[in-house]
């Protein structure tokens, strides 16, 4: 018996068909992974784990579901950046500018951020555990939902932009008074620093 001849083109249009499918639907955000840092970069779904990162201007960038762990970001500009769901856990972003950012349920875990500056930044529902936050500055930053389970907040500055965290706040802002000792958690209006999940 013999073999239609149409039998082999549709193979042939199957396979083809499927490998263009395939080549059309990988995302775009995949290539850019190995992009140059640079400010307004795309690097979306990325590993960036044990990079050193330090001073680099990522401004605007598209950082969303990437990891950035045990990644040096000491001094970078991540101003403005769309990093929702990023990890950066056991990074170090000692005077990192994340003002304006979007890090909605970032995972700052064991995270090193002393000075860092997250003004106006949306943290709502990110992770801040075990985190240094020692002179942070937090004013204007939205913290809904935001665990803050055994963070160091001594010096930071709250998000009304005026409380400065006494030392020895651990896991939530105890309001430094005038002599430096700590006179009672911050309000709750001020935002709840941690909520079980």
């Amino acid at each position: 018996m013999a073999i239609p001849v149409v039998l082999p083109r549709i193979v042939f249009l199957a396979v083809f068909g499927g490998f263009l499918l395939l080549t059309l639907t990988v995302p775009p955000a995949a290539a850019g992974c190995a992009d140059a840092p640079r400010p307004g970069v795309e690097w979306r779904r990325c590993l960036v784990d044990g990079v050193d990162l330090a001073n680099i201007d990522l401004s605007g960038a598209e950082i969303r579901d990437s990891s950035f762990k045990r990644t040096n970001l000491e001094g970078a500009v991540l101003a403005r950046v769309d990093g929702r769901r990023a990890k950066f856990v056991s990074a170090r972003l000692v005077g990192a500018d994340l003002s304006g950012a979007n890090l909605v349920e970032a995972d700052f875990t064991n995270a090193d951020l002393t000075g860092a500056k997250l003004v106006d930044t949306d943290l709502r529902g990110a992770r801040f555990f075990r985190a240094i936050l020692r002179q942070a500055d937090l004013s204007g930053a939205r913290l809904d939902r935001a665990d803050f389970l055994y963070a160091d907040l001594g010096g930071a500055r709250w998000v009304d932009g005026h409380t400065l965290c006494a030392e020895g706040s651990i896991g939530r802002c105890h309001p430094a008074r005038e002599d430096g000792a700590a006179a009672g958690p911050a309000r709750a209006a001020e935002a709840p620093t941690h909520i079980p999940r």
